[in-house]
This record gives C-alpha cells, structure tokens and sequence, in this order.
C-alpha cells in the first residue's frame, strides 16, 4: 500500500483550518499544542485507527486516547473531518451545552478519555490496553501525550507499568514542542538540556543534545525519533512498532508549537490564545499556501540515481520527482518502475513519479508496486475511461492522484468529473522530454487561469509547476497559484542541494508572506497590516514583513 500522501496532507490542512474556525468563534482555545500534533492526529485517524463515526462505540474499534487535553480542538476537529458530526459543529466550542468543551468529554462522539488534568492519560491508556488482552481483542491504543505533562511523575510511573506488562499493543507520541504553558519546556524542567537563550531552534539542529529518548528506553520502551511533521516519518514509524512484540513503544515527535502558522510557530505565547475574527481569515489563507519541494533526479547524475535520490533528501526535499519517459510519448528514454523499485529502499521521502508514457493504464500497476506515492499520467494519452480506470487503481492502493498537460494542451472536459477528487495537476511549462529548457513565460497567465477555474471546480489539491523553475521565477509561480515546486537543473544541477533548497524555501516564504500582506491590506487596510506585522515576535520574520509592506506603500 503507499503512503496517501496528499490524502493525509489535505486532512492535516482541513482539521487545522477547523481549529482556527472553532477557537476564533469562542475566542478561546489552544491553537499551538493543535497544530503541533496535527499530522500525527492525521495519519491516525486517516490512516492507522479502526474506528467507525458510524458506531463510535463498536467494541473492536482501536482507540485514540488525547492526555494533553488542552488541545481538544485538534482531535474535535480530526473527529469532524472523519465524520463523527457535522464541520460546522466545531464554531461550537466551549459553549454552553456544547459537546465540544475545553477539554475532551465522553459527550462528544468519539472521545476516548475525558482529558483535564495532565498526566493522567498513559495510565488510564494502559487500563484500556491491559483490558483488550484480557478480552483477547486485537484492540491498539494509541496515547497522545505533550512534553510539558512529562514533569508529571504519574507519567514515569505509567511507562514502567508499560514496560512491566509488555504492552505492544500501547504507541504512544510524545509531542515534543519544546514549550509548555509558562516556557520553554527546557527552562522549566529539561528533557533533553537547559535551554540558554531564546532560540529554541538550536534544540532541533543539535541531536547530540536530545535526551529525552534515552529516559524512555531506560525504562524498558522501544523508542523511534522522528520529525513530527512529516507524514512519511510518521507512517514509517507507526508501521515500525505494529511489528514490534513483547515491549510498549513511544515515538518521540519532534515538533512545533502553532505549525503552519508563522507568527505563532515556536512562540509560547501562543500555547491558549486564540486570534480574533480580523486575522483568521489572513490564516486560512496561510494555511492554504503550505508549499513543497520536489528535485527532479534526472537532471542530476544518470550513472547513480541511488546517490541523487540521497542528495535530494539529505537536502530535505518534500518529495523526490521521478521523470519516467518511454521515449515515444516523449523522444527521449529515462527509467521505467525497475529503477524506481530499487530506488525506493534508498529514502523514505515520498515518491513522486511523472510519467510521460504512453498507454500508462498498462503499466500503472508497476509503478504502485515500485512504491510510487504520487502517480501522475498525462491528460494527452488518457480519455475519460482510462483516467478513470487509473484512478481508482491508485485509490484503493491509496496511491496519491495527479494528472498532466503539456505546455500547448488545456484540460480536457472530461477531466472536469475528477477535479474535486484530483490530488495534484502538473502544468507543464516546458516542452516534455528535453532538459535544461527555460520556463515559458505565457505558463504564468495558464496557471492563474487554472487555478481560478480549479476553485470554482472545488479543487482543494496542489497544482505542480514543472519545468524550467528557478530562483529568478520561483515567487511568480507561486504568486500564479502554484505549490509543488519541481527543481531539475536548478537544484539536483547544484552542488549543494540543501544549500539550494534552503534558497527555496525562503524565495517561497517571502512571496507567501506577501500575499498574505496584501490579503490583510484588502480586509483592513494599513492598521491590519500592521495588525498582521506586529503578531510575528519570533525570529526575523517581522522585518522581512515590514519590508514587504513598505514596498507595497501600506505603512
């Protein structure tokens, strides 16, 4: 089965999206501690967990206990993208006689564990799993729990307990943000070493200093590290300890408090605050304008893709991109799903597989079992009937789905039906098959056209610029709607991938902070610019804002 990337990916963004819609109609809640455990809540809940919205109480399902109950507005809203009850629902938080409290209560569908007092949670995770065997079900528990509550001894008193009675069917995230209600957890009470000044990024950077895993496996647990944001971490480590007998197991996510939201990443402020009504829609939109990386291997070393494929992650790209040609829908030949297949041991970073084939219906069934996670054929050599038919093999092999058109095609009617279920449209701005090619200018009116159709088509996947993408016309394309980004010769070109990489992220950074900037000067002028500005207290990013909005004439 692959990854379902952009499935999760989507839920991840539509749950934190409810999150800001619910605690900005209470004026109240915990947006920090939601968003930081957001793609773990996902892939659980999208992915992992038996459970039914249907029939939230079936006696087989699996259960998902929340122990850092503060941030009920991440599992309501994960429990409303899974169908427990209605999304509109959630503008109900912390009201009177709402099912959606301040903290989880057995009121509201789904909830597992009515989470107040922190600390409490692995204990009463481990009565729950100790009750499945008893009963001889096949029930898996997975437990939530935040750093902060780690100060608690009840916690440390659980874990041996835990360990005594060889739980495997108990997982538990530990979401480690690094800031609890007051502080900085590692100047409140360490984990991993006191923190000596404000730049809590100098604990992500240095693992040498990350100790907390070590306490875990001294008390007999089976420990995984990852980063807590990316999904294919995520999934690689949950499919770790399903395998693993006779020992609980905790998955140290290393995380950031208020993700996707800039003003409120790695800002303790933000721990229970809620915006007001003039900024949430400023943060829909940033939440819409999530961008990711994608090196395209060809235009690297052809002799060793095994090293490219290394270089690329190393980098930290979001995803590898596989250019396939068959050298007769394109002239020129690259590699077919036996590469891609030896490939895929080499990173866990998704794969992002272009096929410019023809009759890819014949073949696509190679690719899914090469370990592509993202398959995308081309509208040129597909009708209706065939697209159709590979959609639904990528479906059910939960496959992400995308579709292509070259430089001179516009898309086909008979792609309207599938664009409210399309993960990702690649619009080529290059001629197929040649590289090195510079971008064609007329792409950028293509894209801005595409993108206010696919809108108005309820599109809610990434459109993909490949081709000819570089710094000089990284910000316009994003600017045209574009959020996967393809890097052939100006990024596997370079040396220094993660160094070009780097220069990516902050090239798209800068040209989302702008449209943010103009989205806040067009619902309140110069005062909810400033407004916006003033929010971002972490970092430098308060004067790249300023800039931005002085280039613009709002201050």
């Amino acid at each position: 089965m692959g990854l379902n990337y952009y499935h999760i990916l989507k839920k991840v963004r539509e749950g934190r999206k409810l999150v800001i819609r619910g605690i900005t109609t209470a004026g109240s809640g915990h947006p920090g501690g939601s968003f930081s455990m957001a793609e773990m809540m996902g892939c659980i809940y999208h992915k992992y967990l038996r459970h039914d919205p249907k029939n939230p109480l079936w006696p087989d399902r699996d259960r998902l206990v929340l122990s850092k109950g503060h941030a009920s507005p991440g599992l309501f809203s994960n429990l409303a993208v899974a169908g427990y009850f209605d999304k509109s629902e959630i503008e109900t938080l912390r009201k009177f006689e709402s099912r959606l409290q301040g903290h989880p209560d057995y009121k509201c569908p789904g909830v597992e564990f009515c989470g107040g007092s922190l600390g409490l949670g692995l204990s009463f995770s481990i009565g729950v799993a100790l009750a499945a065997r008893i009963d001889g079900k096949k029930t898996h528990i997975y437990t939530i729990i935040g750093d902060g509550e780690c100060d608690e001894g009840q916690v440390w008193e659980a874990s041996m307990a835990a360990s005594k009675f060889k739980l495997d069917n108990l997982t538990v995230f530990l979401d480690r943000n690094f800031i609890q209600q007051d502080d900085y957890t590692e100047r409140v009470m360490p984990l991993d070493e006191e923190l000596v000044g404000d730049d809590i990024s100098e604990m992500w950077k240095n693992a040498a200093r990350w100790k907390v895993g070590d306490k875990w496996r001294s008390f007999g647990w089976n420990v995984l590290e990852i980063d807590g944001h990316r999904i294919e971490q995520i999934v690689k480590a949950v499919n770790s300890v399903l395998q693993t007998r006779g020992t609980p197991s905790i998955i140290v996510a290393r995380t950031i408090k208020g993700k996707s939201v800039e003003h409120m990443e790695d800002n303790p402020k933000w721990h229970g605050v809620a915006p007001n009504s003039q900024i949430s829609p400023i943060i829909e939109l940033e939440l819409d304008c999530q961008f990711l990386i994608a090196p395209s291997i060809i235009a690297g070393d052809m002799t060793n893709l095994e090293n490219e494929v290394k270089r690329a992650s190393h980098g930290r790209a979001d995803f590898i991109h596989l250019d396939v040609m068959d050298g007769i829908f394109v002239s020129n030949k690259t590699f077919d799903h036996e590469k891609i297949r030896q490939l895929r041991s080499v990173t866990q970073v998704p794969f992002d597989a272009h096929l410019m084939i023809n009759e890819p219906i014949k073949q696509i069934k190679n690719y899914v079992d090469a370990g592509c996670d993202v398959i995308t054929v081309h509208a040129e050599v597909c009708d209706e009937s065939s697209f159709g038919e590979i959609h639904d093999v990528l479906r059910s092999n939960e496959v992400s789905v995308g579709l292509a058109i070259n430089p001179e095609t516009q898309l086909p009617s008979w792609t309207e039906k599938f664009i409210p279920d399309l993960d990702q449209l690649i619009v080529m701005s290059v001629v197929p098959g040649k590289s090195g090619q510079k971008y064609i200018e007329s792409t950028h009116e293509k894209v801005q056209n595409i993108a206010k159709f696919l809108t108005e088509k309820k599109f809610d996947g990434f459109i993909e610029a490949d081709g000819g993408v570089d710094l000089t016309n990284l910000e316009s394309c994003f600017l045209d709607g574009a959020r996967v980004f393809v890097g052939g010769s100006a990024i596997i070109g370079q040396k220094d991938v993660r160094a070009i990489i780097i220069e990516f992220r902050k090239k798209l950074m800068h040209a989302r902070r702008k449209l943010l900037i103009h989205r806040a000067y067009s619902l309140g002028g110069a005062e909810l610019v400033n407004k916006w500005i003033d929010l971002h207290e972490v970092g430098k990013k308060k004067m790249d804002l300023l800039q931005i909005a002085k280039e613009a004439g709002f201050v």
